[in-house]
């Protein structure tokens, strides 16, 4: 049986994790063997397009993608403004990569945006998008158990084109880490010809302009500078770019590159100019 990564809006909730994981195990082969992990996103398509990529690339990298299924669960019903029957909500469609691993989950907004070129085959998987309210564990739940079987062939799916899927074009915030460093969805390669090491960038994000450095890492500038420079996360040879403050955590009032933009949240745009 293939392991199961859940990405959803809701994973910070015990009750409804362990709901979903229950259901997962009534619907597998063998409910002993279940691997299953949680991430927690925001209700930003966005955030959850941009973890979806980091996890993946780390599983391609490092673990073993023929034995991976990632289940996103992120729809804010941002394509309707009025009210819905059924809970009625985004199509849901079943991925496979390149490499072997099985993605699926409602397409909302960009939930999937950021994976476009590494998609193999899109297929749309008909009537999960109303029914229930907690569709993640009435509905979801069954569909990731027969991957995670390898039941693929016997599920009523019909193939599709990866134009069902939205481009994401201009520079966001793809998460926010814990230490409240700022990463973005602009690559080194944007910044080439137009910015060299130690230029001033200048940032608008969330309503606040700001003054940044452009350095090799966070550590590159001097305690306290807000700076720009290429994160862990997006491609090796390419990597994202992260805004923050190196701090030495021994400061008085320490700031972070979240608090100088006023606390932005994930899937905000950014200006640079």
């Amino acid at each position: 049986m293939k392991k199961l990564i859940v990405v959803a809006d809701w994973a910070l909730d015990s009750l409804t994790c362990q709901e979903f994981k229950t259901a997962l195990q009534g619907f597998s082969k063998n409910a002993k063997d279940v691997d299953v992990s949680f991430v927690s996103s925001s209700p930003s398509t966005l955030h959850t397009s941009y973890i979806l990529e980091q996890l993946i690339r780390t599983e391609e990298r490092y673990g073993i993608p023929n034995e991976t299924v990632i289940f996103q669960n992120t729809d804010p019903r941002i394509q309707t403004k009025e009210g819905v029957k059924q809970a009625k909500g985004a199509e849901f469609i079943v991925i496979r990569l390149k490499s072997g691993i099985f993605l699926c989950g409602p397409n909302a907004g960009y939930d999937f945006s950021l994976l476009k070129n590494k998609i193999e085959y899109v297929y749309g998987y008909p009537g999960l998008d109303r029914g229930s309210q907690f569709r993640s564990r009435d509905l979801y739940s069954r569909v990731s158990a027969h991957l995670m079987d390898g039941l693929e062939d016997e599920m009523e799916l019909e193939e599709e084109t990866s134009n069902c899927i939205p481009e994401l074009r201009g520079y966001f915030i793809g998460h926010i880490d814990n230490y409240g460093n700022i990463k973005t969805t602009i690559t080194k390669e944007d910044f080439k010809g137009k910015y060299e090491l130690n230029d001033t960038v200048t940032i608008t994000l969330n309503h606040v302009t700001k003054k940044a450095t452009y350095v090799s890492n966070l550590f590159g500038g001097t305690p306290g500078q807000l700076v720009i420079y290429p994160g862990s996360s997006g491609d090796n040879d390419n990597p994202y770019l992260e805004i923050s403050i190196w701090r030495h955590f021994t400061e008085e009032n320490p700031t972070t590159g979240l608090a100088e933009f006023n606390h932005p949240k994930p899937g905000m745009q950014i200006e640079l100019k």
